[in-house]
């Protein structure tokens, strides 16, 4: 188990290095990706079929009847991937988008907020996030009106199916998360506007701002990031506060985390973007489209 935690610890750490490709390579890979997903899904499917006839196989028997043998019950093969039909569409969201970006995986640890889970490390929390059996993800971009101009995110979804089992302890591991790190100070190391690093500290606050709205189990996470501050002087350094919106939604052995861009929600009434209000009906909608993939559909 400690060297499990290790490479998840070194993976959270890593990702916050990640250099993001540019939206045509990111086509690019999505496209190459897309030829393999059959590939995968059969793949998946025959280890499924082959797990299933092996546990018929080593299953014990009682002693033999002359008269009436009795075949040991071969249980239907739980269903694995994750059809394309189970993610949101640019229909659902009440503002336009542009490309929608696509990619597909197995056995992927749940994201949920890694920085939400570098704080529970920090504070000797560490969250027993699942490992799920096939994932599909998205990123829905902005429309661009000429060539050349960069895409930028509206949304980014990922699509999960665990055993249900895990599904619903996973809630319960949320919940410790948030009670681990309700307030939290981040020490780093921020560029100014010299580009020279500067030690900062930085103010971060997670609350689950409503519960149960969508699915079986269902939370919508806010998490408010004051800008950084330097150590020394406690000067303003670096991109200004922010607030980041994330849904977690589960139906059956799937769970879905949607995250807006934080331009796209409305933090105050008369603002544009999409509302609280807004935001609980997309999670109702995720839901909907996660139904006929469960392994029991609803």
């Amino acid at each position: 188990m400690s060297e499990e935690l290790t490479f998840v610890d070194r993976l959270h750490r890593d990702l916050r290095e990640v250099r993001w490709p540019e939206p045509a390579e990111l086509r690019a890979r999505a496209r190459r990706r897309s030829r393999r997903t059959a590939v995968l899904s059969t793949a998946t499917v025959l280890v499924v079929l082959a797990g299933a006839a092996v546990a018929v196989r080593e299953r014990p028997t009682g002693p033999a009847t002359p008269t009436a043998p009795v075949a040991a019950p071969v249980s239907a093969p739980a269903r694995a991937e994750i059809p394309l039909d189970a993610l949101l569409t640019p229909a659902d969201l009440p503002t336009k988008t542009g490309e929608r970006l696509g990619d597909t995986g197995l056995g992927e640890v749940i994201k949920i907020d890694p920085l939400l889970e570098s704080c529970g490390r920090e504070r000797d929390v560490r969250a027993q996030l699942s490992v799920s059996r096939a994932s599909r993800s998205q990123t829905l971009l902005r429309p661009t009106t000429r060539a050349g101009q960069p895409a930028t995110p509206v949304l980014s979804q990922d699509v999960y199916r665990i055993e249900l089992a895990r599904g619903r302890w996973l809630f319960g591991e949320i919940d410790r998360l948030l009670n681990a790190c309700a307030d939290w100070t981040l020490n780093a190391s921020t560029p100014a506007a010299d580009q020279q690093p500067v030690a900062t500290e930085q103010e971060h606050h997670w609350e689950p701002a409503a519960r149960d709205f969508a699915g079986d189990q269902s939370v919508l996470l806010r998490h408010v990031a004051k800008q950084p501050r330097a150590r020394t002087g406690g000067r303003p350094v670096g991109a200004a506060a922010s607030i980041e919106t994330t849904l977690v939604v589960r139906v059956g052995d799937l769970v879905t985390v949607v995250v807006p861009a934080p331009d796209t929600v409305a933090e105050e009434v008369d603002d544009t973007g999409m509302s609280q209000v807004d935001l609980l009906a997309l999670a109702g909608r995720a839901a909907k489209r996660l139904c006929p993939a469960a392994d029991a559909p609803c």
